[in-house]
């Protein structure tokens, strides 16, 4: 199956210095906001102002599994020059980290239909967020997690609402 991760219905761009990731309309795909902090999930600081471009998974990009059915996908990722940015938007203030191995799920999928293209070549910083915009304590540390993650895909794994882009 070949997939178009590169869908301009699917995509929003800023160079603002400050905007945000929102997720706000059921059934609506993800898109940047540059104006209403209330509705970002994550929170994205561009001091540099790069040119960055949002393209939509989740709600735009269908990924099938061999039987047909809609496969797990993230939200989103932000790309520009030779970074890629994979987000997955979360709204949960739950105790516990059910939300994180959810998140973490739908990204290494996502990831994987990604890193199959000839797209992925383009990209040297490969990078991952669970943005939750409730802030969740954690009573364990997500380290180990993240290694984890980079040593099965390439990818650096945060788990927080602000993606600082440098």
């Amino acid at each position: 199956m070949i997939l178009n991760f590169v869908e301009a219905a699917c995509q929003d761009i800023s160079d603002r210095r400050l905007f945000g990731i929102c997720d706000n309309i059921p059934g609506r795909r993800a898109r940047i906001d540059e104006f209403d902090g209330r509705i970002w999930i994550a929170v994205v600081v561009n001091e540099v102002r790069y040119h960055v471009t949002f393209t939509a998974v989740d709600n735009c990009i269908e990924i099938r599994r061999p039987d047909g059915l809609m496969d797990k996908r993230c939200d989103g990722f932000l790309f520009y020059n030779t970074t890629i940015i994979f987000v997955e938007l979360k709204e949960r203030g739950a105790i516990g980290n059910a939300w994180v191995i959810d998140g973490e799920e739908q990204l290494r999928t996502t990831i994987s239909y990604f890193e199959d293209t000839e797209n992925a070549e383009d990209y040297t910083m490969k990078k991952a967020y669970i943005a939750n915009s409730e802030h969740p304590r954690f009573k364990e540390s997500q380290i180990r997690r993240m290694n984890q993650f980079y040593t099965d895909t390439g990818y650096v794994l945060r788990i927080e609402n602000r993606i600082i882009l440098d």
